[in-house]
């Protein structure tokens, strides 16, 4: 036993170091996880804290040293970075669509900066996929604010005014008077010189007088209240082109002017499918009006004609769009009004 008392003495003393030792590592591993807190400026990488490279900036390569400053180089052209930051690349700036303009352009410190061109907008609490049109107000109605690249036209309806008739009303009224009142009183005359004992005399002289080939007396029509009776029930005028199908193309821009509200319900009236109508949804609005359009055209063929087009937005109670669209083929010469 006495023999063996050294060597359990030499182990004791070793266990006991390699114990030390042991804790002594672990306590230097959890010194250096507390010294690895990096500042707000900061980013941690490898267990050092690096500072972040300037905004307008990337990381090229990392520190070697903890709170040093690694090697940051310049974002291009095409990229920017707009805040002090770790990344290793820069962002890239964004892209204008074809219904926007260009408010500021990309710098290394700043994105972009796009908004829609004048006539459209795109409200800031919906996702702008789209610049809209802007809407129109009504011939009676009165624009409270213009339209901007992010909110619509604002039209506030005019209470109806106790004017005087306008003279066009006015001339009407008196020439349906007149023809009314010569009407009754020629049928007055007419009814007294019969009944008068006179008038059979007058009658048989009348007949002695003229000539055995004489014409009938024709019925007196009264052309100017049949005018006025078609006028306040004539149709919407139809039209005819000039060049077939090429005139019928001519006026496709013409119907960018309708109202975004209601694109999907025109379409349908014309019966497009809503699939087809939704598989433009990526393009532009006037984009999205055209291809519509010639598929129609495709469908219908020697069948497709502006007055079917006219007649759609008709049903969609788009009459002032209608008439200003027919307004436009007549003027630029692409269509006449059909004889009657």
């Amino acid at each position: 036993m006495t023999t063996f008392l050294p060597f359990t003495v030499f182990f004791v003393l070793i266990g006991s170091f390699a114990s030390s030792a042991t804790f002594s590592q672990a306590g230097s591993v959890i010194r250096t996880r507390r010294e690895a807190v990096c500042g707000d400026e900061e980013y941690l990488i490898n267990n050092i804290c690096c500072l972040n490279c300037p905004a307008g900036t990337h990381v090229k390569s990392h520190c070697t040293t903890a709170h040093g400053k690694g090697q940051c180089e310049q974002c291009d052209h095409t990229t920017f970075t707009e805040h002090a930051s770790n990344f290793e690349k820069c962002i890239p700036c964004a892209q204008c669509r074809s219904d926007q303009e260009i408010v500021r352009p990309c710098s290394p410190t700043q994105n972009t900066e796009c908004r829609c061109k004048e006539g459209r907008f795109c409200a800031p609490e919906e996702a702008c996929e789209v610049c809209k049109k802007c809407s129109r107000c009504e011939e009676d109605d009165k624009v409270v604010r213009n339209c901007t690249a992010t909110s619509n036209t604002e039209c506030k309806k005019t209470p109806p005014q106790s004017d005087p008739p306008s003279k066009h009303v006015l001339y009407v009224s008196l020439v349906i008077f007149f023809i009314g009142s010569a009407v009754v009183i020629g049928g007055v005359c007419m009814y007294l010189y019969k009944k008068s004992p006179r008038s059979a005399d007058t009658q048989e002289n009348l007949e002695k007088d003229q000539p055995t080939s004489s014409h009938p007396t024709q019925s007196v029509r009264c052309p100017s209240l049949h005018f006025f009776q078609s006028a306040a029930e004539e149709p919407f005028p139809k039209v005819t082109p000039v060049n077939g199908v090429q005139s019928l193309r001519k006026c496709f821009p013409y119907f960018e002017d309708v109202d975004c509200d209601y694109h999907n319900k025109f379409f349908r009236q014309l019966c497009m499918d809503d699939n087809v109508i939704k598989s433009t949804i990526n393009r532009t609005y006037d984009d999205r009006i055209h291809d519509l359009l010639n598929i129609w055209l495709e469908r219908e063929g020697k069948e497709a004609c502006l007055n079917e087009l006219l007649s759609a937005l008709l049903e969609c109670g788009q009459k002032q769009t209608a008439e200003m669209i027919k307004k436009k083929a007549l003027e630029e010469g692409h269509y006449i009004l059909e004889n009657k």
